[in-house]
């Protein structure tokens, strides 16, 4: 799943009809023909549909699918903002085809005109195809005013490519002015807008057009995290054993924070490792052993304070403790006790393993960063932007000015995966190549989220990355993001974002790893969900079943 920016779209569709002889009618036929589909799939109750349309190719698209949507015996009626002599090439020839005639508003005037006025108010759902990935915002003019005016209807808005006013090349959350989005329809694939931009609460769809994969060429350097999640869809051979999906050791806790050690072992036994063992204080141990009996557990030496003593990275007592794991999960709820941080400091200097750090330990590492060395073995760091501000020396705002380039600056200069959570959490990789997530939602802001992550992570690196090659981490962490945003997506389909606990998402893993990002209709959904009937759960081929069961 490649990124492409407005430019390499361009360039993607003159080498589609140029080099490979599909012509540009077909590919604008397919693209109104896929919106169509999927109105009619997505919003099968809707039976009066208004195409608002520009005068270029975006607008194109929308007389294509108003075509279809006729024939399929919706009642459409089509608003064109310009008059007709103002279109060309495919458009015209689109525009041409149409079953119906269509309104006209050139200017601002004309949304007030009596018969304009009466579309608005009898229409059950609109198609935006006023302008598309081409355009430079700010929307001016007629199309500014027709922005505000369905901005305060109730009727959805599906976007025919891009909400109409949004910059496709954007890495902001926001669009101020453009067309509000119950849903987006975009094609071929996705641009920087579509991962970064907060354009809907609805679903993101790409749909194929004709472009076969060899025209399709980015120089982005991002990827959409959703394809990572193949690497969990490989089913697993029948005479697997535990010893074959690695031994996670997690490292964490203290006095008042044992949950953080036990949600982050229960999540890397979620996700699939073969063996984990909780290493915590030794007065919080029957604590977390409760989390699960599949659990096991190593007592840590305490301080006073309940905190883990620096007595505990004795060369002999680490030797005992990473003996048999495959890979090091340390930090959640750790504490940055000045003994706990002596003993952190030394289990990351001494160990050779691949290593997940999180929370407390990442800001004990901060002071030290010549210990955040991924050089030599896989290293994953999961900071919130404070704890990515500490580690760069700079400030929250510093980060969130350009959350892109500090991950990816961080993780080539260091060789080490960074995970920078927050709205569309990003995965950079020592290599400069930066995953987007595009799954999870504001349910997932609260303590424990973080903790499950790093247990995710460390179960998916300790499973498919067995093998330390930099590709097989990449999408070992790129698929536990992913995953770890879509179970909380699939649990709040049953509750409210309000109610979500962060262990709620544990219990969603399993339809997230039979969860296929690729509908019935091919449609792959960036963000949301197709209607139930249309989603793709691997049920059945994923699994060794006995005959006739």
């Amino acid at each position: 799943m490649k990124i492409l920016t407005a430019k390499e779209m361009r360039e993607v569709d003159v080498r589609t009809v140029e080099q490979y002889g599909v012509a540009a009618t077909t590919l604008m036929e397919n693209a109104g023909a896929a919106v169509a589909r999927f109105v009619l799939r997505e919003f099968p109750d809707y039976a009066r549909i208004t195409i608002l349309c520009g005068r270029g190719n975006n607008g194109g698209d929308g007389f294509v699918a108003a075509r279809a949507l006729a024939e399929a015996g919706r009642v459409v009626a089509v608003l064109l903002l310009g008059e007709a002599a103002d279109l060309k090439g495919d458009a015209k020839v689109m525009f041409e085809r149409l079953p119906q005639r269509a309104l006209f508003a050139k200017d601002e005037a004309a949304l007030d005109e009596p018969s304009v006025r009466a579309l608005f108010s009898n229409t059950e759902l609109f198609l935006d195809a006023v302008v598309g990935t081409g355009f430079q915002p700010p929307l001016r003019g007629v199309v500014a005013a027709l922005a505000e005016r369905i901005h305060g209807l109730e009727a959805p808005v599906v976007a025919v490519d891009l909400p109409s006013g949004w910059d496709a090349d954007s890495r902001g959350a926001d669009s101020p002015g453009a067309f509000r989005a119950d849903a987006v329809v975009t094609f071929t694939a996705p641009k920087p807008a579509h991962l970064f931009g907060n354009m809907t609460r609805g679903g993101i769809v790409v749909a194929g057009i004709g472009s076969p994969e060899e025209a399709i060429i980015s120089t982005t350097g991002l990827t959409w995290s959703g394809a990572a999640a193949e690497v969990s869809h490989k089913p697993r051979v029948p005479d697997s054993n535990k010893g074959m999906f690695g031994h996670v050791l997690v490292v964490g806790g203290a006095k008042g924070t044992a949950g953080a050690a036990a949600m982050a072992s229960v999540s890397a036994l979620r996700a699939g490792a073969g063996l984990v063992t909780a290493a915590v204080p030794e007065s919080i141990l029957p604590t977390v052993a409760r989390a699960a009996l599949e659990l096991m557990t190593v007592p840590l030496v305490q301080g006073k304070h309940g905190e883990i003593a620096r007595v505990n990275a004795d060369p002999e007592r680490l030797k005992f403790l990473i003996e048999k794991i495959t890979v090091l999960a340390v930090g959640p709820g750790i504490s940055q006790h000045p003994e706990t941080a002596e003993f952190v400091i030394e289990l990351v200097r001494q160990s050779r393993l691949p290593l997940v750090l999180d929370a407390d330990a990442l800001n004990i590492v901060s002071k030290n960063p010549e210990l955040l060395d991924g050089s030599q073995r896989p290293v994953i760091i999961t900071p919130h932007p404070g704890e990515m501000a500490r580690l760069i020396g700079g400030s929250v705002k510093d980060v969130q000015a350009d959350r892109e380039n500090t991950a990816r600056n961080f993780a080539t200069r260091h060789q080490v995966t960074v995970v920078l959570k927050g709205w569309r959490t990003l995965i950079a990789h020592p290599n400069g190549a930066v995953a987007v997530n595009t799954t999870g939602n504001p349910g997932m802001a609260k303590g424990g989220s973080g903790d499950i992550l790093t247990g995710i992570v460390a179960a998916m690196v300790a499973q498919y990355a067995r093998d330390p090659a930099a590709e097989n981490v990449a999408a070992a962490v790129t698929a536990a993001v992913y995953l770890h945003g879509l179970a909380a997506d699939l649990a709040v389909l049953e509750q409210d974002e309000h109610t979500l606990l962060a262990t709620d998402t544990v219990s969603h893993l399993c339809n997230a790893f039979r969860y296929r990002s690729k509908d019935k209709g091919g449609y792959v959904w960036l963000q949301g969900f197709p209607n139930a009937e249309d989603r793709r759960y691997d049920s059945g081929d994923n699994q060794q079943r006995r005959p006739g069961v």
